[in-house]
């Protein structure tokens, strides 16, 4: 079964249980450096003289066409046929940073503990026992939902 990440805007309200959940499930420390998977931004627009403000909770969208299977050149980066998640294994990882050059969600993020590329993996083995990824599971709002394809 393949899946899918939505992102309603309509309906976050960018509290970042999304960052909070992620950096729990994969043991990220922002003290120590760790950067999470996902972040949430605030966006201001101006429409009709008034400003407006726009939530996001951005992260690896797990693209059909992922940029990062094409342009990494140590070939980090595959697509699990199970859930149809862009997975990594970054043992040949050279950090040349074109993964997040190339992602439109700048999902890539760089470790400076292996000194290496990491990424969503969509909470695979979560899903794979019938669970939702864990920023899925806590949005308070449904803004962020796992649908299958």
């Amino acid at each position: 079964m393949r899946y899918r990440f939505v992102f309603d805007e309509t309906r976050c309200s960018a509290c970042s249980a999304c960052v909070v959940a992620c950096m729990d499930q994969k043991d990220l420390y922002p003290l120590k450096g760790d950067l999470s998977f996902r972040r949430c931004e605030t966006r201001e627009e101006l429409k009709g003289g008034r400003i407006h403000m726009r939530y996001l909770s951005i992260g690896c969208m797990h693209c059909e066409s992922a940029k990062c299977i094409e342009v990494c050149p140590s070939g980090c980066f595959f697509r699990d046929e199970e859930t149809g998640f862009v997975l990594y294994d970054n043992t040949d990882c050279i950090s040349c940073r074109k993964c997040l050059e190339e992602c439109p969600f700048e999902a890539p993020v760089f470790s400076e503990d292996s000194g290496k590329m990491e990424k969503c993996d969509g909470c695979a083995e979560r899903v794979k026992h019938g669970l939702s990824p864990a920023c899925v599971q806590v949005c308070p709002f449904d803004a962020l939902q796992l649908i299958e394809n």
